[in-house]
Protein backbone atom coordinates (compact mmCIF):
# COMPACT_ATOMS: atom_id res chain seq x y z
CA UNK A 1 0.00 0.00 0.00
CA UNK A 2 1.40 3.38 -0.98
CA UNK A 3 0.68 6.61 0.84
CA UNK A 4 0.50 8.34 -2.55
CA UNK A 5 3.20 10.88 -1.73
CA UNK A 6 6.29 8.74 -1.30
CA UNK A 7 7.77 5.41 -2.32
CA UNK A 8 6.92 3.74 0.99
CA UNK A 9 5.11 0.44 0.44
CA UNK A 10 4.98 -0.81 3.99
CA UNK A 11 1.43 -1.18 5.27
CA UNK A 12 0.62 1.03 8.24
CA UNK A 13 -0.90 -1.00 11.13
CA UNK A 14 -3.28 1.89 11.87
CA UNK A 15 -4.84 1.45 8.43
CA UNK A 16 -4.79 -2.35 8.20
CA UNK A 17 -5.47 -3.41 11.80
CA UNK A 18 -8.76 -3.63 13.71
CA UNK A 19 -8.97 0.16 14.04
CA UNK A 20 -8.64 0.66 10.29
CA UNK A 21 -11.21 -2.09 9.73
CA UNK A 22 -13.70 -0.49 12.14
CA UNK A 23 -13.34 3.06 10.82
CA UNK A 24 -13.35 1.92 7.19
CA UNK A 25 -16.63 0.07 7.56
CA UNK A 26 -18.06 2.82 9.73
CA UNK A 27 -17.43 5.24 6.89
CA UNK A 28 -18.82 2.88 4.27
CA UNK A 29 -21.96 2.12 6.29
CA UNK A 30 -22.57 5.82 6.93
CA UNK A 31 -22.76 6.37 3.16
CA UNK A 32 -24.89 3.26 2.69
CA UNK A 33 -27.48 4.59 5.15
CA UNK A 34 -27.39 8.13 3.78
CA UNK A 35 -28.55 7.02 0.31
CA UNK A 36 -32.07 5.87 1.34
CA UNK A 37 -32.29 8.99 3.54
CA UNK A 38 -31.56 11.27 0.60
CA UNK A 39 -33.88 9.38 -1.74
CA UNK A 40 -36.74 9.90 0.74
CA UNK A 41 -35.76 13.57 1.04
CA UNK A 42 -35.71 13.98 -2.74
CA UNK A 43 -39.19 12.48 -2.98
CA UNK A 44 -40.50 14.80 -0.27
CA UNK A 45 -39.07 17.92 -1.91
CA UNK A 46 -41.10 17.17 -5.04
CA UNK A 47 -44.27 17.35 -2.93
CA UNK A 48 -43.69 21.11 -2.68
CA UNK A 49 -45.29 21.27 -6.14
CA UNK A 50 -47.42 18.12 -6.32
CA UNK A 51 -48.74 16.04 -3.43
CA UNK A 52 -50.93 13.77 -5.56
CA UNK A 53 -48.02 11.57 -6.73
CA UNK A 54 -46.61 9.10 -4.19
CA UNK A 55 -43.01 9.75 -3.15
CA UNK A 56 -42.37 6.08 -4.00
CA UNK A 57 -42.54 7.04 -7.68
CA UNK A 58 -39.85 9.69 -7.25
CA UNK A 59 -37.70 7.37 -5.15
CA UNK A 60 -37.75 4.86 -8.00
CA UNK A 61 -36.98 7.55 -10.59
CA UNK A 62 -34.01 8.95 -8.67
CA UNK A 63 -32.67 5.47 -7.92
CA UNK A 64 -32.72 4.62 -11.63
CA UNK A 65 -30.95 7.90 -12.48
CA UNK A 66 -28.23 7.22 -9.90
CA UNK A 67 -27.78 3.70 -11.27
CA UNK A 68 -27.28 5.07 -14.79
CA UNK A 69 -24.68 7.57 -13.53
CA UNK A 70 -22.68 4.71 -12.02
CA UNK A 71 -22.35 3.10 -15.46
CA UNK A 72 -19.95 5.91 -16.42
CA UNK A 73 -17.75 5.38 -13.35
CA UNK A 74 -15.75 8.22 -11.80
CA UNK A 75 -16.09 10.28 -14.99
CA UNK A 76 -19.87 10.15 -14.73
CA UNK A 77 -19.75 11.09 -11.04
CA UNK A 78 -17.37 13.98 -11.76
CA UNK A 79 -19.37 15.41 -14.68
CA UNK A 80 -22.68 15.26 -12.81
CA UNK A 81 -21.17 16.80 -9.67
CA UNK A 82 -19.58 19.54 -11.76
CA UNK A 83 -22.94 20.61 -13.18
CA UNK A 84 -24.83 20.26 -9.88
CA UNK A 85 -22.11 22.11 -7.98
CA UNK A 86 -22.30 25.09 -10.34
CA UNK A 87 -26.04 25.31 -9.69
CA UNK A 88 -25.57 25.04 -5.91
CA UNK A 89 -22.78 27.62 -5.83
CA UNK A 90 -24.83 30.09 -7.87
CA UNK A 91 -27.82 29.56 -5.57
CA UNK A 92 -25.73 30.02 -2.40
CA UNK A 93 -24.19 33.26 -3.66
CA UNK A 94 -27.58 34.49 -4.83
CA UNK A 95 -29.22 33.73 -1.48
CA UNK A 96 -26.48 35.49 0.47
CA UNK A 97 -26.98 38.64 -1.60
CA UNK A 98 -30.78 38.37 -1.35
CA UNK A 99 -30.58 37.66 2.39
CA UNK A 100 -28.55 40.82 3.00
CA UNK A 101 -31.08 42.84 0.99
CA UNK A 102 -34.00 41.32 2.95
CA UNK A 103 -32.24 41.93 6.29
CA UNK A 104 -31.68 45.58 5.39
CA UNK A 105 -35.34 46.00 4.45
CA UNK A 106 -34.78 46.33 0.71
CA UNK A 107 -37.40 43.69 -0.18
CA UNK A 108 -40.86 43.06 1.28
CA UNK A 109 -42.72 44.99 3.99
CA UNK A 110 -40.76 43.71 7.01
CA UNK A 111 -38.53 46.75 7.13
CA UNK A 112 -35.04 46.71 8.60
CA UNK A 113 -34.48 43.45 10.50
CA UNK A 114 -30.80 43.61 11.40
CA UNK A 115 -29.98 41.28 14.30
CA UNK A 116 -33.46 41.59 15.84
CA UNK A 117 -34.21 37.85 15.74
CA UNK A 118 -30.94 37.06 17.53
CA UNK A 119 -32.31 38.88 20.58
CA UNK A 120 -36.05 38.22 20.25
CA UNK A 121 -36.89 35.31 20.24
CA UNK A 122 -33.14 34.64 20.53
CA UNK A 123 -30.58 32.60 18.64
CA UNK A 124 -30.16 29.84 21.25
CA UNK A 125 -33.00 27.92 22.87
CA UNK A 126 -32.96 25.45 25.77
CA UNK A 127 -29.45 26.40 26.84
CA UNK A 128 -26.68 23.84 26.55
CA UNK A 129 -29.14 21.00 25.94
CA UNK A 130 -30.55 22.74 22.89
CA UNK A 131 -27.03 23.51 21.65
CA UNK A 132 -25.82 19.91 22.09
CA UNK A 133 -29.03 18.52 20.63
CA UNK A 134 -28.15 19.70 17.10
CA UNK A 135 -24.62 18.25 16.99
CA UNK A 136 -25.71 15.07 15.20
CA UNK A 137 -27.73 17.03 12.64
CA UNK A 138 -24.79 19.38 12.09
CA UNK A 139 -22.41 16.43 11.66
CA UNK A 140 -24.79 14.93 9.11
CA UNK A 141 -24.98 18.25 7.22
CA UNK A 142 -21.18 18.66 7.16
CA UNK A 143 -20.60 15.01 6.26
CA UNK A 144 -18.94 14.52 2.90
CA UNK A 145 -16.49 17.41 3.07
CA UNK A 146 -13.74 14.79 3.33
CA UNK A 147 -14.95 13.16 0.10
CA UNK A 148 -12.82 15.51 -2.01
CA UNK A 149 -9.75 13.49 -1.03
CA UNK A 150 -11.39 10.24 -2.07
CA UNK A 151 -12.39 11.65 -5.47
CA UNK A 152 -9.03 13.35 -6.06
CA UNK A 153 -7.26 10.05 -5.37
CA UNK A 154 -8.70 8.68 -8.62
CA UNK A 155 -7.39 11.60 -10.67
CA UNK A 156 -4.47 11.37 -13.10
CA UNK A 157 -2.10 13.05 -10.63
CA UNK A 158 -3.24 12.40 -7.00
CA UNK A 159 -0.10 13.99 -5.50
CA UNK A 160 -1.15 17.30 -7.05
CA UNK A 161 -4.95 16.93 -6.99
CA UNK A 162 -5.35 15.93 -3.32
CA UNK A 163 -3.55 19.00 -1.86
CA UNK A 164 -5.44 21.32 -4.23
CA UNK A 165 -8.82 19.81 -3.29
CA UNK A 166 -8.04 19.75 0.43
CA UNK A 167 -7.08 23.43 0.56
CA UNK A 168 -10.55 24.38 -0.72
CA UNK A 169 -12.46 22.55 2.03
CA UNK A 170 -12.09 25.24 4.71
CA UNK A 171 -13.29 28.04 2.42
CA UNK A 172 -16.18 25.94 1.13
CA UNK A 173 -17.35 25.29 4.69
CA UNK A 174 -16.85 28.91 5.78
CA UNK A 175 -18.66 30.44 2.80
CA UNK A 176 -21.31 27.97 1.69
CA UNK A 177 -22.25 26.61 5.13
CA UNK A 178 -21.49 29.17 7.82
CA UNK A 179 -22.31 32.37 5.93
CA UNK A 180 -25.56 30.99 4.48
CA UNK A 181 -26.73 29.73 7.87
CA UNK A 182 -25.78 33.04 9.50
CA UNK A 183 -27.82 34.97 6.94
CA UNK A 184 -30.87 32.73 7.24
CA UNK A 185 -30.62 33.02 11.03
CA UNK A 186 -30.90 36.79 10.69
CA UNK A 187 -34.04 36.85 8.56
CA UNK A 188 -36.08 33.90 9.93
CA UNK A 189 -37.06 33.80 13.63
CA UNK A 190 -36.22 30.56 15.41
CA UNK A 191 -39.73 30.26 16.90
CA UNK A 192 -41.56 30.47 13.56
CA UNK A 193 -44.48 28.02 13.82
CA UNK A 194 -43.89 26.85 10.26
CA UNK A 195 -40.46 25.59 11.26
CA UNK A 196 -41.98 23.54 14.04
CA UNK A 197 -44.08 21.83 11.37
CA UNK A 198 -40.99 20.60 9.58
CA UNK A 199 -40.66 16.83 9.46
CA UNK A 200 -37.74 15.09 7.81
CA UNK A 201 -36.88 16.94 4.63
CA UNK A 202 -40.18 18.81 4.32
CA UNK A 203 -38.98 21.84 2.36
CA UNK A 204 -42.30 23.59 2.82
CA UNK A 205 -40.79 24.43 6.19
CA UNK A 206 -37.27 25.11 4.90
CA UNK A 207 -36.04 28.42 6.36
CA UNK A 208 -34.56 29.33 2.96
CA UNK A 209 -37.95 28.96 1.28
CA UNK A 210 -39.76 30.70 4.16
CA UNK A 211 -37.40 33.68 4.03
CA UNK A 212 -38.16 34.22 0.35
CA UNK A 213 -41.90 33.74 0.85
CA UNK A 214 -41.98 36.25 3.72
CA UNK A 215 -40.27 38.79 1.47
CA UNK A 216 -43.22 38.45 -0.92
CA UNK A 217 -41.10 37.37 -3.87
CA UNK A 218 -43.00 35.32 -6.45
CA UNK A 219 -41.63 32.26 -8.27
CA UNK A 220 -38.31 32.36 -6.41
CA UNK A 221 -39.52 29.98 -3.62
CA UNK A 222 -40.04 27.30 -6.28
CA UNK A 223 -36.60 27.98 -7.71
CA UNK A 224 -35.02 27.64 -4.25
CA UNK A 225 -36.93 24.41 -3.67
CA UNK A 226 -35.62 23.11 -6.99
CA UNK A 227 -32.08 23.92 -5.83
CA UNK A 228 -32.73 22.03 -2.58
CA UNK A 229 -33.90 19.04 -4.64
CA UNK A 230 -30.75 19.25 -6.77
CA UNK A 231 -28.61 19.42 -3.62
CA UNK A 232 -30.31 16.30 -2.26
CA UNK A 233 -29.69 14.43 -5.51
CA UNK A 234 -26.07 15.59 -5.44
CA UNK A 235 -25.58 14.08 -1.98
CA UNK A 236 -27.21 10.85 -3.12
CA UNK A 237 -24.79 10.79 -6.05
CA UNK A 238 -21.89 11.23 -3.62
CA UNK A 239 -23.25 8.34 -1.53
CA UNK A 240 -22.92 5.90 -4.40
CA UNK A 241 -19.37 7.06 -5.09
CA UNK A 242 -18.10 7.24 -1.51
CA UNK A 243 -19.47 3.92 -0.29
CA UNK A 244 -18.53 1.84 -3.34
CA UNK A 245 -14.90 3.04 -3.41
CA UNK A 246 -14.48 2.57 0.33
CA UNK A 247 -15.97 -0.94 0.35
CA UNK A 248 -13.89 -1.97 -2.66
CA UNK A 249 -10.69 -0.73 -1.01
CA UNK A 250 -11.51 -2.54 2.24
CA UNK A 251 -12.26 -5.79 0.41
CA UNK A 252 -9.07 -5.48 -1.64
CA UNK A 253 -7.11 -5.39 1.63
CA UNK A 254 -8.84 -8.48 2.99
CA UNK A 255 -11.24 -6.55 5.24
CA UNK A 256 -14.35 -7.57 3.30
CA UNK A 257 -15.71 -10.26 0.97
CA UNK A 258 -13.43 -10.94 -2.00
CA UNK A 259 -16.38 -10.51 -4.36
CA UNK A 260 -16.63 -6.83 -3.42
CA UNK A 261 -12.97 -6.27 -4.39
CA UNK A 262 -13.74 -6.84 -8.08
CA UNK A 263 -13.21 -3.91 -10.44
CA UNK A 264 -14.02 -4.19 -14.15
CA UNK A 265 -11.80 -2.97 -17.00
CA UNK A 266 -13.44 0.47 -16.89
CA UNK A 267 -12.48 0.86 -13.21
CA UNK A 268 -16.01 0.38 -11.85
CA UNK A 269 -16.52 -1.67 -8.63
CA UNK A 270 -19.72 -3.27 -9.96
CA UNK A 271 -20.50 -5.59 -6.99
CA UNK A 272 -20.18 -2.61 -4.63
CA UNK A 273 -22.43 -0.52 -6.86
CA UNK A 274 -25.09 -3.25 -6.75
CA UNK A 275 -24.79 -3.38 -2.94
CA UNK A 276 -25.22 0.39 -2.67
CA UNK A 277 -28.26 0.40 -4.96
CA UNK A 278 -29.74 -2.46 -2.89
CA UNK A 279 -29.42 -0.29 0.23
CA UNK A 280 -31.19 2.46 -1.70
CA UNK A 281 -34.27 0.23 -1.78
CA UNK A 282 -34.63 0.86 1.95
CA UNK A 283 -35.97 4.27 0.95
CA UNK A 284 -39.31 2.62 0.16
CA UNK A 285 -39.76 2.17 3.91
CA UNK A 286 -40.56 5.87 3.77
CA UNK A 287 -43.96 4.91 2.38
CA UNK A 288 -44.92 3.29 5.69
CA UNK A 289 -46.62 4.98 8.60
CA UNK A 290 -43.27 5.02 10.43
CA UNK A 291 -41.52 7.11 7.79
CA UNK A 292 -40.56 9.94 10.17
CA UNK A 293 -39.12 7.46 12.67
CA UNK A 294 -37.11 5.72 9.93
CA UNK A 295 -35.97 9.13 8.66
CA UNK A 296 -34.73 10.08 12.12
CA UNK A 297 -32.88 6.81 12.64
CA UNK A 298 -31.06 7.04 9.30
CA UNK A 299 -30.03 10.63 10.04
CA UNK A 300 -28.79 9.78 13.54
CA UNK A 301 -26.82 6.71 12.43
CA UNK A 302 -24.98 8.56 9.70
CA UNK A 303 -24.51 11.79 11.67
CA UNK A 304 -23.12 10.11 14.78
CA UNK A 305 -20.69 7.99 12.76
CA UNK A 306 -18.97 11.12 11.45
CA UNK A 307 -17.69 12.02 14.91
CA UNK A 308 -15.84 8.70 15.00
CA UNK A 309 -14.63 9.13 11.42
CA UNK A 310 -13.33 12.70 11.77
CA UNK A 311 -11.80 11.94 15.16
CA UNK A 312 -10.01 8.94 13.68
CA UNK A 313 -8.75 11.04 10.75
CA UNK A 314 -7.22 13.45 13.27
CA UNK A 315 -5.61 10.63 15.27
CA UNK A 316 -4.33 8.99 12.06
CA UNK A 317 -2.68 12.28 11.08
CA UNK A 318 -1.08 12.57 14.51
CA UNK A 319 0.27 9.01 14.26
CA UNK A 320 1.45 9.64 10.68
CA UNK A 321 3.42 12.73 11.74
CA UNK A 322 4.97 10.82 14.64
CA UNK A 323 5.99 7.93 12.37
CA UNK A 324 7.27 10.31 9.70
CA UNK A 325 9.53 12.02 12.23
CA UNK A 326 10.69 8.73 13.78
CA UNK A 327 11.86 7.47 10.37
CA UNK A 328 14.03 10.54 9.85
CA UNK A 329 11.90 12.34 7.26
CA UNK A 330 11.35 16.10 7.30
CA UNK A 331 8.20 18.17 6.79
CA UNK A 332 9.71 19.62 3.61
CA UNK A 333 9.20 16.20 1.99
CA UNK A 334 5.41 16.36 2.49
CA UNK A 335 3.61 17.96 -0.51
CA UNK A 336 0.72 19.29 1.60
CA UNK A 337 0.82 20.45 5.22
CA UNK A 338 -2.31 21.67 7.09
CA UNK A 339 -2.27 25.29 8.18
CA UNK A 340 -2.33 24.37 11.89
CA UNK A 341 -0.10 21.35 11.42
CA UNK A 342 -0.39 18.43 13.82
CA UNK A 343 -1.77 20.76 16.50
CA UNK A 344 -4.91 21.20 14.41
CA UNK A 345 -5.43 17.44 14.53
CA UNK A 346 -5.09 17.45 18.32
CA UNK A 347 -7.72 20.20 18.50
CA UNK A 348 -9.97 18.31 16.07
CA UNK A 349 -9.67 15.04 17.98
CA UNK A 350 -10.55 16.74 21.28
CA UNK A 351 -13.51 18.60 19.75
CA UNK A 352 -14.92 15.41 18.21
CA UNK A 353 -14.60 13.66 21.56
CA UNK A 354 -16.41 16.53 23.30
CA UNK A 355 -19.15 16.47 20.64
CA UNK A 356 -19.67 12.76 21.28
CA UNK A 357 -19.98 13.38 25.03
CA UNK A 358 -22.41 16.26 24.45
CA UNK A 359 -24.47 14.17 22.03
CA UNK A 360 -24.83 11.28 24.48
CA UNK A 361 -25.68 13.73 27.24
CA UNK A 362 -28.32 15.37 25.05
CA UNK A 363 -29.83 11.97 24.18
CA UNK A 364 -29.98 11.08 27.87
CA UNK A 365 -31.52 14.45 28.70
CA UNK A 366 -34.23 14.10 26.04
CA UNK A 367 -35.09 10.53 27.08
CA UNK A 368 -35.45 11.42 30.79
CA UNK A 369 -36.78 15.00 30.64
CA UNK A 370 -40.49 15.78 31.10
CA UNK A 371 -42.52 16.28 27.92
CA UNK A 372 -42.90 20.03 28.43
CA UNK A 373 -39.12 20.41 28.49
CA UNK A 374 -38.57 18.65 25.17
CA UNK A 375 -41.46 20.17 23.23
CA UNK A 376 -39.17 22.79 21.69
CA UNK A 377 -37.30 20.07 19.81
Amino acid sequence: MSCGFCSCRKQEPWLTGPRGFAIGWDYALSWLTILPFELIAAGITIRFWNESISIGVWIAVFLVILSIIQIFGVRGYGEVEFVLSIIKIAACIGFIILGVVIDCGGVGNQGYIGARYWYEPGAFHNGFNGFAGVFVVAAFAFGGTELVGLAAAESANPARAIPMATKQVFWRIAFFYVVNLFIVGLIVPSDDSRLMGSSGANTKASPFVLAIQDAGIQVLPSIMNAVITIAVISVANSCTFGSTRTIQALSERGMGPKLLAYVDKAGRPLPCVILQIAFGLLAFIGLSGKSNEVFGWLLSLSGLSYFFIWGSICVAHIRFRAGWKAQGFTLDQIPYKPALGVYGSYIGAVLNFLCLIATFYSALYVSTAPIQQTSHY
